[in-house]
């Protein structure tokens, strides 16, 4: 079993280097060290952070976090520094520890041998298949430095795309579980008093009163379990989703066919398609591991099989868009313009223009849906909370005729 080691040498100039190297033991570092010209100072093994022994602690790596990487990487490589000492400065300025120890591994596998791209195939996590097979390929052609600043531009609008999306759901969200924090809060702490003050006074209470103190009671007999519930239906869902491909791909596509968020999430699936495939194609990807890298991270189990099936009719000799076409995933608008770019051989100067399009189509959808949710959820947060406040009001308002 492999060891990490901290190891100090000295250069033949009498500089002092650090750094950090994988080895099954200190002598095969010192071998190592001095098979790159370096006399070995000292070596030993690197001492076990507490994020290595609770692995929860360790901050996540962020899609920002990857995007601003790539962007300084692609400069650098660009103005002509070797690929180590990118990597080395980079990692010297890394913030994230996570990410810095992920960048000083990479490095230290390529002053190994490695080549770039088996690199950071060990870290599949912030370097997926996509980032890897076109790292590959910038290798093998000799322009690493365009690759690295199509997947800058590439992470950057997929990262903006993203971004919109959630900030749509942020919204509603946030007031759909503070409008559940207030329903329960009085039902728990202050119909009971309202209810105690109506007992005092005696009579009959009216129907909407009523309803909300029996509602009242049952929150405060079953609250535990309601929450209990809640948590155990959440965890059974991703539970499901997780293991069952079946049940993914039902929930996948009753999601395509939700009323509002349905044509959402389908022009995010095509924005996410097209960019992707467009990315790969220009540079320099087969078009059958372009799909299939595509198809791995649609992020929809409807989509992957729709391009799977893609793949496996071009794979037979068909064109793109005529399976395409017979999925009945894509829009219509989308098969034709794919077409024309397949018959004039600008396939990938299409695919951008269709990207960039459907991040219109997206941004402007999230607006829409933004703008009309903002109301719908006031009413509902308002209609809930005032309800409840004019049906404990019902009853004083029949105390006040009495008394008249």
């Amino acid at each position: 079993m492999s060891t990490v080691y901290l190891w100090k040498a000295r250069t033949r100039q009498g500089t002092v280097k650090r750094g950090e190297l994988e080895a099954q033991n200190d002598a095969a570092v010192i071998a190592q060290l001095r098979g790159q010209m370096l006399q070995p100072i000292s070596v030993k093994k690197k001492p076990k952070d507490l994020r290595e022994v609770l692995p929860f602690l360790k901050p996540r790596i962020k899609t920002r976090d990857l995007v601003i990487w790539t962007r300084q990487f692609a400069t650098m490589i660009d103005a002509g520094l070797p690929l180590v000492q990118c990597l080395q400065i980079l990692g010297d300025q890394q913030e994230n520890p996570t990410f810095r120890d992920i960048i000083q591994q990479v490095r230290s596998d390529i002053e190994q041998g490695s080549t770039f791209a088996d690199a950071l195939r060990k870290h599949p996590k912030p370097f997926d298949a996509l980032f890897v097979n076109l790292v590959a390929a910038g290798e093998v052609g000799g322009i690493l430095d365009t690759i690295m600043n199509r997947l800058a531009v590439y992470l950057e609008k997929a990262d903006a795309l993203a971004r919109k999306v959630k900030g749509a759901m942020v919204y509603p969200a946030s007031v759909l579980v503070i409008a559940i924090g207030v329903m329960v809060l009085m039902l728990v702490k202050i119909i009971p008093v309202f209810e105690q003050m109506f007992s005092d006074f005696g009579g009959e209470l009216p129907g909407p009163t009523q309803f909300v103190v029996s509602m009242s009671h049952w929150m405060q007999k079953w609250l535990i379990w309601f929450l209990i519930g809640i948590g155990a239906g959440l965890f059974a869902w991703f539970q499901a989703r997780k293991r069952s491909l079946r049940f993914r791909r039902q929930t996948d596509a009753i999601a395509l066919k939700l009323p509002i968020f349905g044509s959402l999430l389908r022009k995010v699936a095509v924005a996410r398609f097209t960019r992707t495939l467009g990315t790969m194609i220009a540079s320099g990807v087969p078009i059958l591991d372009g799909l299939e890298i595509v198809a791995k991270t649609a992020g929809n189990v409807v989509v992957e099989e729709a391009l799977r099936s893609v793949r496996a009719a071009i794979s037979e000799g068909k064109t793109i868009a005529e399976p395409l076409s017979e999925s009945g995933v894509f829009p219509g608008m989308v098969v034709h313009m794919i077409a024309v770019g397949e018959e004039t051989g600008a396939m990938e100067t299409m695919l951008s223009k269709i990207a960039d399009f459907y991040d219109d189509e997206v941004e402007a959808a999230v607006d829409a849906l933004t703008a009309m949710l903002e109301p719908a959820m006031m009413v509902l947060l308002g209609g809930t909370v005032g309800g409840m406040l004019v049906a404990m009001y019902l009853p004083i308002f029949k105390i006040a005729d009495t008394i008249k």
